[in-house]
């Protein structure tokens, strides 16, 4: 088993995107989660999961239980260990220092010798209390048809939780976002999608080395270079010349380079160019997977379709062309994903501020 350890305020959309390096994902805390199996160098492009562990087990969120699991615990390890401990959104008021102290004489007392700046092993201890909120797996009521999204993994609605979770550092996601700055590409227009969401979208969808994702509108190519960089070969297209211009500007610069991407994989190869996304020049389930980003209707140009049009008909094409697909818009296009023979997957509304929510639906 092994231990998840979320970024960000939004634990059941973090889960959906950890499904893509590892098996078996059960949120058991805010900010926490369990999984029966990880996939270590998928772990570093994850955008909204930080660190997996090697579970060393998990009891009640205070450091006496912490300190009595560790002592009790069978630990397969030899070498120098340090140890790293996190209150989770400052939950529990359990001090971090104190733990890390108290847990490193545990293992000290056990045989092992501290080392501070380059440990063999990383002893991780994570404390959360709080309550679970509804996950984003998305089930129809049998009364209304509405969707309702119940916690994954039979959890219960709202539980109430307290644990302390320890375990040996696996991997951790490599945190560059920062140099992807929409602001900082080579081609940049307003109200492009942030790295983070991007490489997340691209993670749920299923991007990774042998796969081919496309994104249909695919604007300045943010979501196909965060695609890219974990190892998937990308098509882009976009019905605006400008746009398919500037995607293959970002794309150039970010997946060009020879050496691995950050992630530790290879590039993947990228094509872009001037399209319909309710007329796709590619042949049937051509490709593995589809992530785009519906135009929003008081912001974006739109020369040849009406706004729902446009969407549908990128939704059934989407559906032709592959067996998956991720859309994220300023309102829910479940209704017309059905409409066209999608099965929804997983829902989420992400606020961005007072005046935008995103919609992120999950298609298979």
């Amino acid at each position: 088993m092994y231990l998840l350890e979320f970024g960000g305020e939004d634990d059941a959309f973090a889960a959906c995107e950890a499904a893509s390096a590892a098996s078996g994902v059960s949120r058991i805390a805010p900010g926490l989660a369990l999984a029966d199996a990880v996939v270590p160098r998928r772990v570093r492009g994850l955008a909204y999961t930080h660190r997996a562990s090697d579970l060393v087990g998990h009891t009640d969120a205070d450091l006496e239980s912490a300190r009595t699991l560790l002592e009790t615990a069978p630990l397969e390890r030899e070498g120098s260990i340090a140890v790293r401990a996190v209150d989770v959104h400052g939950s529990t008021g359990v001090s971090t220092t104190e733990t890390e102290r108290a847990l490193g004489q545990v293992l000290v007392d056990r045989g092992f010798s501290v080392d501070l700046d380059d440990p063999d092993h990383v002893l991780r201890a994570a404390f959360s209390r709080g309550r679970l909120e509804p996950g984003g797996t998305v089930e129809a009521d049998a009364a209304t048809g509405d969707l309702v999204r119940p916690l994954e993994g039979g959890d219960q609605r709202g539980e109430h939780t307290s644990v302390c979770a320890l375990g040996w550092l696996e991997a951790a996601s490599v945190r560059d976002f920062g140099e992807r700055a929409p602001t900082d590409k080579p081609f940049f227009q307003p109200g492009s999608m942030d790295p983070l969401l991007a490489r997340a979208v691209a993670n749920v969808a299923g991007a990774h080395p042998g796969r081919t994702v496309l994104d249909p509108m695919c604007g300045t190519g943010g979501v196909l270079v965060e695609a890219g960089l974990v190892g998937a070969d990308v098509i882009g297209t976009d019905a605006q010349e400008k746009m398919a211009r500037g995607a293959r500007e970002n794309l150039a610069h970010f997946l060009e380079p020879t050496e691995p991407s950050p992630t530790g994989v290879s590039r993947g190869s990228w094509h872009v160019g001037r399209g319909d996304a309710t007329r796709l020049p590619l042949a049937a389930d051509s490709v593995d997977a589809v992530v785009f980003d519906a135009p929003y209707g008081r912001q974006s140009k739109i020369d040849t379709h009406r706004l729902a049009d446009l969407v549908s008909g990128a939704l059934a094409e989407t559906r032709r062309v592959a067996s998956r697909a991720v859309v994220v818009a300023d309102r829910s296009w479940a209704t017309e994903a059905r409409d066209v023979g999608w099965d929804l997957e997983a829902a989420f509304e992400r606020r961005v501020h007072r005046s935008l929510t995103r919609y992120v639906l999950v298609c298979e």
